[in-house]
């Protein structure tokens, strides 16, 4: 049995959804940045570096939480295939929950720490009560995402009936900036950014280092070799699903940090934007995410450049198509492998 298991952790170092960092420097991964930054040279000859200035900056805030909430998804669909249609409302439940925490008389940072323990604690709840009888019954993939959907609506009319559907307010200063030159960048943006930065950095590591990430690399693998060697799947599973709620919370909390106000059909809306930016960087790829979240974040905000701000959606829609299209496995993605 000590043999399945160094095996399969052997073979977890060459895990496709979770490669290691130096893999992300591939030729594809080289090709975007190219061509992301000969897009963002046109926009600076053709609008100027004020407003192409600005507008990166809010795109790489916007990158902070999409590509937070992304690898959350990815890190699901990586270990079990599952496509989590309700992710999208984890954010929002982790949004609400700060809110409410706050409301009882806790400090932000305090009401964030209970909500994303919160978050992670209801994924979890969720997964031992509804995806784990369904993995015995080896469900259908249509039936799972028809169970993700109606997952996904009672979570979001939950926070509607306890939290109201009117737009709410997060109750922080967003109207203090920082100067950086001509641009202005918030100060709880700045935050936003660095934390959403640093975390997926963090899970990246802990992924690549630590022994359940090379659990959870090996089971992303082949999670036949992993089931019959001594990892403990059950427990794997369980805090995949931890992790996953974990980050959906943050990004939630991060996104209305920056924006300042939401409501309860945020998650639903932001939810096309994680799903393109897990895509675009191949869907079960933890660094693809942090990739794609960042050119979705940039697309919809240098968008604003020509078009109106509600069309910013629409770019992320059309990026997730094209990707489909061009490449169905993403900047990253590779052919799953086999033992």
């Amino acid at each position: 049995m000590n043999g399945g298991v160094n095996g399969a952790e052997r073979r977890a170092s060459s895990a496709p959804p979770f490669p290691v960092l130096p893999e992300v420097l591939t030729s594809p991964a080289l090709k975007l940045a190219v061509v992301v930054v000969l897009i963002g040279a046109a926009l600076l000859l053709v609008k100027g570096s004020v407003a192409m200035g600005q507008t990166t900056l809010n795109g790489l805030v916007s990158a902070g939480y999409y590509a937070l909430g992304a690898v959350g998804l990815t890190l699901i669909f990586g270990v079990l295939r599952l496509v989590n249609f309700a992710h999208g409302d984890m954010l929002t439940f982790g949004a609400y929950a700060t809110v409410g925490a706050m409301a009882t008389g806790l400090p932000f940072f305090a009401a964030a720490i209970l909500a994303i323990s919160a978050s992670a604690a209801v994924a979890v709840a969720i997964d031992t009560l509804v995806w784990q009888p369904l993995r015995r019954r080896r469900t259908s993939t249509l039936q799972l995402f028809l169970v993700a959907i109606g997952i996904a609506l009672i979570l979001r009319y939950s926070v509607q009936f306890f939290g109201g559907g009117q737009i709410r307010s997060i109750g922080l200063d967003t109207l203090s900036s920082i100067a950086i030159g001509p641009w202005r960048l918030g100060t709880l943006q700045l935050i936003v950014l660095a934390v959403g930065l640093i975390v997926i950095a963090l899970v990246g590591l802990a992924l690549r280092f630590t022994r359940i990430g090379k659990h959870l690399r090996a089971m992303a693998d082949n999670m036949s070799l992993a089931e019959v060697s001594v990892i403990d799947t059950v427990k794997s599973i369980r805090l995949t699903w931890a992790v996953a709620g974990a980050l959906a919370g943050l990004a939630g909390i991060l996104y209305a940090a920056a924006i300042g106000s939401i409501n309860p059909n945020f998650g639903i809306t932001i939810l096309l934007s994680l799903f393109a930016s897990a895509v675009l960087g191949g869907i079960g790829n933890a660094y693809g995410a942090l990739a794609g979240g960042i050119v979705i974040g940039l697309s919809q905000e240098w968008s604003t450049l020509f078009f109106n701000p509600r069309w910013k959606p629409a770019v992320g829609f059309v990026i997730l198509i094209l990707t489909l299209l061009l490449m169905p496995r993403g900047i990253f993605g590779r052919r799953r492998t086999r033992l």
